[in-house]
């Protein structure tokens, strides 16, 4: 493992072998293996194992632990071939920007 600074400042630890985990559709519909290239506080880069064509990635389960125990609720951020780098949501992110919608109207 090694660390260093992303683009946004995080320190970001850089996986040598990579960190196997698996992707899971928010309503449990799908799941996919992945690896987890690098982490950060804000996000990650996953290779993904597989096709990700028809699959709703726009918000899912990163699930860290084989028991699902352990888990991040991601967006997508970008993809580039099999590689996608997500940002990790934190709880009330999403009611955070319903707000801001419903205020500014």
């Amino acid at each position: 493992m090694a660390a260093k600074a992303d683009q946004r400042g995080n320190s970001r630890v850089v996986f040598e072998r990579g960190f196997s985990a698996q992707m899971m559709g928010i309503d449990g519909t799908w799941r996919r293996d992945c690896t987890m290239e690098d982490v950060s506080e804000s996000g990650a880069k996953l290779t993904i194992d597989g096709s990700v064509e028809g699959l709703h990635l726009k918000e899912f389960f990163l699930l860290l632990s084989s028991t699902g125990l352990a888990y991040r609720r991601c967006e997508l951020a970008w993809v580039n071939g099999d590689q996608i780098g997500v940002n990790f949501l934190k709880v009330g992110d999403k009611k955070k920007k319903v707000r801001s919608t419903a205020v500014g109207a």
